[in-house]
This record gives structure tokens, C-alpha cells and sequence, in this order.
């Protein structure tokens, strides 16, 4: 079934994101859950998909539910013609530390090396405002 796998490997594209906003390896996940970092690395890449227990222990790791590992696995990009964006969820890790989506990078211009500023109202939440390199020179 050439569409089943597909669908599977679309579903489970996001594993390292997960992986990556939990601060973890490859070999660090696999070792906690008890299979092959290369077991680890198919999933990521959708040549393979976990099976339930694997799934549930996944869901322990990133701190999520079964449900939304599995279901928000493909977390879709949204945007209007106002400007506004949906990019998806990123999970903090134990650093303090979160990955902004590629597409999200890709729009505004965000690239390593920029700074960002971080601003907050407590009842409206926080922002992200790019400042580029602040002086350095930036590619085109």
C-alpha cells in the first residue's frame, strides 16, 4: 500500500522537531525507549513508523499526549492574505531554548546570528520582533 506508508511517513514527519525542542539526540531517545538510533532516525525521516509502545514512550520523552504526538504530527502552515501566519507548535526544552520553524525563518528573514527581541503582556502573551544583525553585515 504505496498510500498507507505515505500518509504514515507525512504523520510522522515532525518527530525531530519533537526531538529537537526536547534537547535530545538520536541515540539519547533511542536508549530511553529501547530500540536502534537508527530505529530513531527512520522514523524521523518516514522510511518507518514506531509502533504503539514506542508511540506511547515518545509521548512520555517530548512530555505530550499519544493522542497529540500522533495526531499533530503534520502540524500545517497557515497564512492569510493580512499578513498573519500559523507556523505550528514548538515545545521548549529543559534549556529554555525553542526552534522557529523553517517556513516561519524563511518569511521574516530570520537568520542565525540575528537578534530578537522578546516582548510581553501578560494578558496577550509574548512576540518575537526581529532586529537582523544589529549592524553586522546581513546577506541579500
Amino acid at each position: 500500500m504505496a498510500d498507507g506508508g505515505e500518509a504514515m511517513s507525512i504523520m510522522f514527519s515532525n518527530l525531530k522537531m519533537y526531538r529537537t525542542n526536547a534537547g535530545m539526540t538520536q541515540e539519547e531517545v533511542a536508549e530511553k525507549i529501547g530500540v536502534s538510533r537508527q530505529a530513531v532516525a527512520k522514523w524521523e525521516r518516514g522510511d518507518s513508523s514506531p509502533d504503539i509502545e514506542s508511540c506511547i514512550a515518545l509521548a512520555d520523552i517530548y512530555g505530550t499526549t499519544i493522542d497529540t504526538l500522533v495526531r499533530n504530527m503534520k502540524l500545517e502552515y497557515k497564512s492569510s492574505d493580512d499578513g498573519k501566519h500559523v507556523f505550528g507548535v514548538s515545545r521548549m526544552n529543559d534549556k529554555g531554548q525553542i526552534t522557529l520553524p523553517a517556513e516561519c525563518r524563511k518569511i521574516f528573514g530570520i537568520r542565525p546570528g540575528h537578534s530578537l527581541l522578546i516582548i510581553g503582556d501578560e494578558d496577550k502573551g509574548i512576540a518575537l520582533v526581529n532586529l537582523g544583525g544589529l549592524g553586522t553585515e546581513q546577506e541579500e
